[in-house]
């Protein structure tokens, strides 16, 4: 993009996204959230951080959020994005490996058969992973990432992944960084997946999204330089990780932190042990009307631990069902039209 033209088309972003997540649907706050413990609870600490010359004010450059991706702010059920996203790989780079026909875990996605993918445990969908993911340059990923969650869509809705958003979410993230918030999505997905497209879907810069990676390369071909995406894990971005990475590349502790799962128990841990006034929040999948319920025994999105370490932690746990009055960003745009 033209140098000239690059600061006019972020701030027409931002104002868009401001329309979508807030204006369109009034001037009160989280307009998609009914009033309740929850969302009492986030504009009473917004307000107390933000009030200048209060006991708890927090100077602008400190008041980091942090959110974790798949559950929290967008579907991960039936399964993760990225999941979906590699298992199409698999079946498009096929014809390039007649061996997947009888060796695992590709033989089961090439047959559909989830049960056998899921025998195959984290280490065959590691293994999957880092084959399809792997092999280019990351200018490549990026295009080829970018090309599918344009025209990728839900197994259950039809709906392209990118509309499989929770819309109050997109009014926290709205919210936060119209009170002077920076916020940072903290996965355990691939950075590199993400960072394609969560700059016109959240709002969130490339620069400010945290995920696992895998090793990269610096290769000259033909003279260019280029960084050549390799086979191995480099960083998992989940659980104990998950501080960790925040360290490395935010370099401050949050004062909010928001998750779904067992797997940002560190990172809400990390982020509500520090002075001054804090926010843990974790989202509870208990609506299985407009969504998914599940939260214990699920695959995806597992939240057994983080249901104890709430209540002995003072954080809140979000009632999808009796908090929202509406759900996916596409359902609420449609309410709002009515």
């Amino acid at each position: 993009m033209n140098l000239v033209f690059k600061p006019l088309a972020s701030a027409l972003l931002a104002t868009s996204l401001a329309l979508a997540a807030g204006a369109a649907f009034g001037a009160e706050p989280l307009p998609s959230w009914n009033d309740g413990p929850s969302r009492t609870a986030i504009i009473d600490f917004v307000n107390r951080v933000t009030q200048q010359g209060g006991a708890d004010y927090v100077a602008p450059d400190e008041r980091i959020a942090v959110f974790d991706n798949d559950g929290t702010l967008w579907a991960e059920q039936p399964m993760y994005v990225q999941l979906a996203f590699a298992l199409d790989r698999v079946k498009a780079l096929a014809a390039q490996h007649p061996e997947w026909k009888t060796e695992q875990p590709f033989k089961a996605v090439l047959e559909n058969d989830m049960a056998a993918l899921a025998q195959s445990g984290e280490e065959g969908l590691l293994k999957m992973v880092m084959v399809t993911h792997a092999g280019m340059s990351t200018d490549e990923f990026n295009q080829i990432a970018s090309d599918w969650i344009r025209t990728a869509r839900h197994p259950k809705t039809g709906q392209p992944y990118t509309e499989m958003v929770y819309q109050p979410m997109l009014e926290l993230l709205y919210f936060l960084r119209q009170n002077g918030f920076k916020t940072f999505i903290v996965s355990g997905g691939g950075i590199d997946f993400m960072r394609p497209w969560t700059e016109s879907i959240y709002g969130i810069p490339p620069e400010q999204v945290i995920g696992s990676t895998i090793k990269v390369e610096y290769q000259l071909k033909d003279g260019k330089p280029t960084l050549v995406r390799q086979p191995a894990l480099n960083f998992l971005d989940d659980k104990t990780g998950k501080p960790v990475m925040i360290q490395y590349h935010i370099g401050r502790r949050p004062i909010a932190a928001f998750g779904n799962s067992d797997g940002d128990i560190q990172m809400l841990e990390w982020t509500t042990s520090g002075a001054g006034p804090r926010l843990g929040m974790l989202l509870h999948h208990d609506d299985g009307k407009r969504e998914f319920a599940y939260d214990r025994k699920s695959p995806f999105g597992k939240l057994d631990h983080g249901i104890e370490e709430s209540k002995e932690r003072n954080w809140s746990l979000i009632s999808m069902k009796s908090e929202w009055k509406c759900v996916m960003k596409f359902e609420c745009e449609a309410q709002q039209s009515k």
